[in-house]
């Protein structure tokens, strides 16, 4: 459905108001049950979220439950993480004993078993919520375990850092492929054809900026303590106290460059994977830019601090509601060719992503 009149495909319909009792009845229960109730919460939450997003002419609805959540964290904890500590444990013990090659080959299996599983994590979190999610009784999912997904992100993150990161955006472009090739919504499946074109320039910058940094910290202190050197100060601590000082500025003032640049590429890497995907008859486009991603964050951390880290609640609403507020989709669809998935639902929630400590909403 294309923009007609100001009519869009999708639209958040919540307020803040309404969401605000569920955010502060989780955040409570969530405390006084040291934790679990945080799995029923995240279901409670995107109940709500999904009742509130409007596509085409009917609203989303999420039909996971906190349960299905809890378990799959359990069993991430005893399946995954357990063995993972094991494993650590071992390493550690064998380096200690100074059997160093044996004590690395342990530990090399064990980051390259959490990558593994990492990438598993993705994959299946996906399905899960993509399964979970229904729009005129139509779900989505994917008969994919993603196993092969996980050597995937193994592999491709492998030689993009080996490459000295300069491969990182094809593998980041890759893999989005990969996973979103696997899913599919209804008798559809989704077709995803990012490309690298367009990203690098903008990934160089994230990549040069810790080298020019660095190299400007270092000279605008060397001016510094050259200038004052030659100003024949006769205080000893004058020198020192500013080179601190320009030292601390440099710092704080390459952190927010840097992650204005990384945001930049972020934005974009989002911005295009996002319009090239198809699902059937539709296409997708995401129209958020960097100065859009950049008032959210501002608003997350403004948030924040005015509330003294209660506003962390609100979160969850404001990344969706800027999601779906950017998100379009255009195309036409047959209401009556519409088909229900026949890909396996899902029982288990996102107990990898959880153990590795990446659930996101």
């Amino acid at each position: 459905m294309a923009e007609d009149d100001g009519y869009t495909a999708f639209e958040f319909e919540g307020r803040w108001q309404d969401y605000a009792p569920i955010a502060f009845t989780n955040l409570l229960l969530t405390i006084v049950t040291l934790g679990i109730y945080r799995f029923w919460g995240k279901a409670r939450t995107r109940r709500y979220l999904w009742s509130r997003t409007r596509f085409i002419d009917d609203r989303l609805e999420w039909m996971g439950s906190g349960l299905e959540l809890f378990k799959g964290a359990i069993m991430a904890l005893l399946l995954v993480v357990l063995p993972l500590l094991l494993l650590n444990t071992l390493a550690q013990s064998l380096i200690l004993r100074q059997q160093f090659l044996l004590g690395g080959l342990v530990a090399f299996i064990q980051i390259t078993v959490v990558l593994l599983l990492v990438g598993v994590a993705m994959f299946r979190s996906l399905r899960y919520r993509l399964s979970r999610t229904y729009w005129r009784g139509i779900r989505g999912g994917s008969d994919d375990p993603g196993l092969r997904y996980g050597w995937s992100y193994l592999w491709k993150n492998t030689v993009g850092y080996l490459a000295l990161g300069l491969l990182l955006p094809w593998a980041m472009v890759s893999l989005w492929n990969e996973r979103w090739n696997g899913m599919s919504f209804g008798q559809y499946r989704f077709s995803a054809g990012g490309q690298v074109d367009g990203l690098m320039k903008r990934y160089l910058l994230c990549y040069l900026a810790p080298f020019i940094g660095f190299v400007g910290i270092f000279i605008a202190i060397a001016v510094m303590a050259a200038t004052q050197a030659m100003s024949g100060n006769g205080n000893p601590a004058s020198p020192g106290a500013a080179g601190i000082f320009v030292g601390f500025v440099g710092i704080l003032s390459f952190y927010l460059i840097f992650g204005l640049v990384v945001m930049a590429y972020y934005a974009k890497f989002f911005r295009q994977m996002v319009d090239a995907m198809d699902l059937g008859p539709l296409s997708f486009q995401f129209d958020a830019s960097t100065k859009d991603w950049l008032k959210l964050l501002l608003g997350d951390v403004g948030l924040v601090l005015v509330t003294l880290g209660i506003g962390l609640i609100f979160l969850d609403y404001r990344h969706w509601k800027f999601l779906i507020d950017h998100l379009e989709a255009f195309g036409e669809i047959d209401m009556d060719a519409i088909s229900q998935s026949t890909t396996a639902e899902v029982r288990q929630g996102e107990g990898l992503l959880d153990a590795f400590d990446m659930g996101a909403l």
